[in-house]
């Protein structure tokens, strides 16, 4: 357990947290598995990972794709999971309020899925092996953990070849499983939370004591962090300033201390690596500065 982990397990026994988020997740199960997937427009991407779910070497009966849209959707959206329906047993639902809320988007998905287990995806994420959908759900039953994490890789040619922005072994969204029951247990995502939504999760999932498992051996693609402005960090670093009435002080503290980390960095700019972190940090710390003032910001 790293120093992190410790510290906030310490906090966490003398001001213990809420663990719960704030979906009503019921045991309705037709499906072993459910894909979510959230996106808005966007649909050459969206196209990817559809196509990657329906070459699967599964039996369609045994999973299902919910597609959810944001901004009540688009005709593209609508058209892109009509398409797919012969080959993936769609559920196409749309946003009417919330819009850009991350939270409350995975899980209005979750919500209105019917799979024993939960993988989530995002729409430019690409999984790399026909067989990744049945090992989840073997590993599922036969390892029975609360949670699965598959290795992630990201693009080398987008920044001079030469760099993977993505821990590649993190509980994230982009692609990550989940029981059915540990979700309800958990009551899913704080429907508040902007951006980084899966982050704030696996707080609660960590302080949980879940059980959550690694597989090498199923691979996804997915791009690398790019910082072109500062409104998505921004986003994020208002979301965790807004959760000081949900959390206890100290964790509060230490969730902003961890997502400005990467300030110092802004001295190391030659390093694109470097750069983008530092990026993010400052972002986030703008967002806090604009929860103070009582701004908004816009994700994207």
């Amino acid at each position: 357990m790293n120093i992190r982990l410790k510290l906030l397990n310490l906090i966490n026994k003398l001001s213990p947290l809420d663990l719960h988020g704030d979906a009503t997740i019921k045991n309705n199960t037709e499906y072993e598995l459910s894909c979510i997937i959230n996106f808005y427009s966007r649909t050459e991407l969206l196209k990817n990972i559809l196509s990657c779910l329906a070459e699967q070497e599964i039996d369609k009966s045994l999973f299902e794709v919910v597609l959810v849209e944001d901004r009540g959707g688009t005709e593209e959206g609508a058209k892109m999971a009509e398409d797919y329906s012969g080959s993936l047993n769609i559920n196409y639902i749309t946003l009417k309020e919330n819009h850009g809320i991350m939270g409350y988007s995975r899980n209005f998905g979750t919500e209105h899925s019917r799979g024993k287990y939960i993988l989530y995806l995002d729409d430019d994420t690409i999984i790399l092996q026909n067989t990744f959908l049945s090992k989840i759900i073997e590993k599922f039953n036969e390892l029975n953990p609360d949670g699965i994490m598959s290795l992630g890789i990201a693009s080398f040619c987008e920044i001079n070849q030469q760099y993977q922005y993505h821990d590649p072994y993190y509980p994230t969204n982009r692609c990550m499983a989940y029981s059915r029951n540990v979700l309800a247990e958990l009551s899913g995502f704080k429907s508040t939370i902007i951006g980084q939504e899966d982050v704030e999760f696996n707080i609660r999932l960590t302080l949980s004591n879940k059980n959550i498992i690694k597989l090498g051996e199923l691979q996804y693609f997915h791009p690398p962090l790019i910082q072109h402005n500062f409104r998505k960090s921004a986003s994020v670093g208002l979301s965790y300033y807004n959760l000081k009435n949900n959390y206890p002080f100290f964790i509060w503290i230490l969730l902003l201390i961890n997502g400005c980390r990467y300030l110092p960095y802004g001295l190391l700019s030659f390093n694109k690596k470097f750069l983008y972190q530092f990026k993010f940090s400052a972002g986030f710390l703008l967002g806090i500065i604009y929860g103070i003032k009582g701004k908004t910001v816009e994700y994207k």
